[in-house]
């Protein structure tokens, strides 16, 4: 007759599984049998991929979780992170004055426009400068001020942002230049 030693004193420290004149030990998910074949221990996760989780994976007892960097939720697929746009959710300190502009994992409260002379504004993000004033000869017509992020980690060269003449006004002629900020010589244009 065939002993049951599951039932009398569990030799396994998880799951003992009887069979004829002998028993197997099993483990529950997330554990793996060590080689006494009786203990079990914790499996990390973490190890096996660098793929489980977008940002950081923290191993468990059994399981593992992932967790996103400050300024992120973690989505409902438990291993993806999205940026919290700070903006949106009005969770900011800028002024009534200045503008909130989110970015990867926070938020930079912007100054509004100021023009210089000779130029006016025209709206919160262009100045121009009038015909009739003798300082505005050989100055741009108009400025127009955008802020854009640029993400890190691009492969470059690549394209940012486009900008095209418009046919408006016949006659005219434009120039594109970077005027400031490029003393690296990290940008170009084409």
């Amino acid at each position: 007759v065939d002993v049951n030693e599951c039932t009398n004193e569990n030799p396994c420290t998880q799951t003992c599984v009887n069979t004829y004149g002998s028993f197997l030990c099993r483990c529950e998910p997330g554990y793996e049998l060590e080689a006494d074949g009786v203990n079990c221990s914790d499996m990390d996760e973490c190890s096996f991929s660098e793929f489980l989780c977008q940002h950081e994976c923290v191993n468990g007892p059994g399981s593992y979780y992932c967790i996103c960097p400050s300024g992120y939720n973690l989505l409902d697929d438990s291993r993806s992170c999205q940026d919290i746009n700070e903006c949106e959710t009005r969770n900011f300190t800028c002024t009534l004055q200045q503008t909130c502009f989110n970015i990867p994992g926070e938020y930079k409260c912007l100054d509004p426009v100021r023009c210089e002379d000779p130029y006016i504004q025209i709206n919160e993000n262009r100045c121009m400068c009038p015909a009739e004033n003798t300082g505005c000869r050989d100055q741009p017509f108009t400025i127009l001020y955008r802020v854009m992020d640029m993400v890190s980690g691009r492969s470059v060269p690549s394209d940012i942002f486009q900008m095209q003449a418009t046919t408006r006004y016949p006659g005219a002629y434009y120039i594109f230049q970077i005027k400031s900020g490029n003393e690296g010589r990290e940008f170009y244009m084409r």
